[in-house]
């Protein structure tokens, strides 16, 4: 084979195709963060697929699609060529490609057969179980890396059978099988999607468009002030739930264990942990108790209190509904970090763990410690 004909065949060559037995829990991780249609697309050969979308710039969500919650995943970086401009760039990544998407759009591809919207495994209770004996501890769950896990592994193998039925009620109910390929630059994301394989199958294809900066909100571990995480996502849910709706601002206020301990002597006495909402109609103030059956990791290092706009917070309750352990982090000058554990069924046998993150400025003038 000639050069010019290995160049061809390169250029020929789509840099992600991808398949799944069942879209449900890509649609969930999707549906999460499903507040802006305006998507940036990042594929990864390690980290999968990486979702973000933004708002207002001071609200960025993101939802990692990891590599081994596909069947089939094949993934080659797209090099323009030695002349690109991006090879003497020291700051591009070349192993990643980018592209932007309307989510909306490919949300209601993927369900389009009408069976994406059933309940994943992470939602079915309205309260979530307790760590059990053998499960992994938070700091391998929510570690500081930015894509949340301590080792992505490959999944470049079809299973032999349908086992990720059994996570699904038995394999009683229909799923949609998907096909993603993505070609480059300038191409559509087309999707293959089937009931089964005697059924009617449909192909889509959405446009793609060159991304566009998004706002960068690094989380640093070392200046984190408050770190908390909830043993069940439902105790964050339904407190966010229970908060009037025309609420402007949200208030997050933490002590010290040793000073709420100190101040109980006195009066008054410091809330541990305090979630404040204040509206038109007055403010709403509930308080967390020092309880590893409600908050399984409660550091505070000094006490802190920020407030954020109510209406960007409340864009986590879908992400929320669909997790089981929701961690809580602010840092000393007020960015929120809330990170959302979501289970995804592995093609061959078990789970693996996926994340939903948001990351939120606090308002002007409302941080204080």
């Amino acid at each position: 084979m000639s050069q010019s004909q290995r160049n061809e065949a390169e250029e020929s060559k789509p840099v992600l195709t991808a398949s799944v037995n069942d879209v449900r829990y890509i649609v969930t991780l999707l549906r999460g963060i499903n507040f802006s249609n305006r998507a940036s697309v990042t594929l990864s050969a390690d980290l999968g697929i990486i979702v973000t979308v933004e708002e207002a710039r001071t609200l960025l969500a993101t939802s990692y699609i990891y590599s081994d919650h596909f069947d089939e995943w094949n993934y080659s970086a797209e090099i323009s060529g030695p002349a690109s401009s991006q090879l003497s760039d020291p700051h591009v990544d070349l192993s990643t490609v980018t592209f932007e998407i309307p989510l909306n759009t490919l949300i209601e591809c993927l369900n389009i057969y009408g069976t994406a919207g059933m309940s994943a495994a992470g939602s079915n209770s309205s309260h979530r179980k307790w760590r059990r004996e053998g499960d992994r501890s938070d700091d391998e769950r929510y570690g500081e890396r930015r894509d949340g896990r301590q080792q992505v592994r490959g999944a470049g193998n079809v299973p032999s059978s349908n086992r990720i039925d059994q996570y699904f009620g038995g394999g009683s109910d229909k799923g949609t099988r998907a096909r993603l390929s993505y070609a480059g630059s300038g191409h559509p994301l087309t999707l293959w999607l089937a009931e089964d394989s005697s059924g009617p199958t449909t192909t889509c294809e959405i446009v793609t468009f060159d991304p566009e900066p998004f706002i960068e909100l690094p989380f640093d571990g070392d200046r984190t002030v408050l770190k908390i995480i909830f043993k069940s996502s439902s105790w964050l849910r339904d407190a966010l739930s229970e908060l009037d709706p025309s609420c402007d601002k949200i208030t997050f206020i933490s002590n010290p264990v040793a000073e709420v301990r100190k101040a109980h002597r006195e009066m008054p006495a410091k809330p541990l942990f305090r979630i404040t909402a204040t509206g038109t109609f007055g403010t709403t103030e509930m308080d967390y108790p020092n309880d590893r059956e409600v908050l399984e990791t409660f550091e505070c290092f000094r006490p802190m209190r920020a407030s954020y706009n109510f209406a960007q917070i409340a864009r986590t309750l879908r992400a929320l509904q669909s997790s089981t352990k929701t961690s809580l982090r602010i840092d000393d000058e007020g960015l929120l970090s809330l990170q959302f554990l979501v289970p995804v069924p592995k093609p061959r046998a078990g789970l693996s763990d996926s994340f939903i993150e948001f990351r939120c400025l606090a308002l002007d003038d409302e941080v204080a410690s």
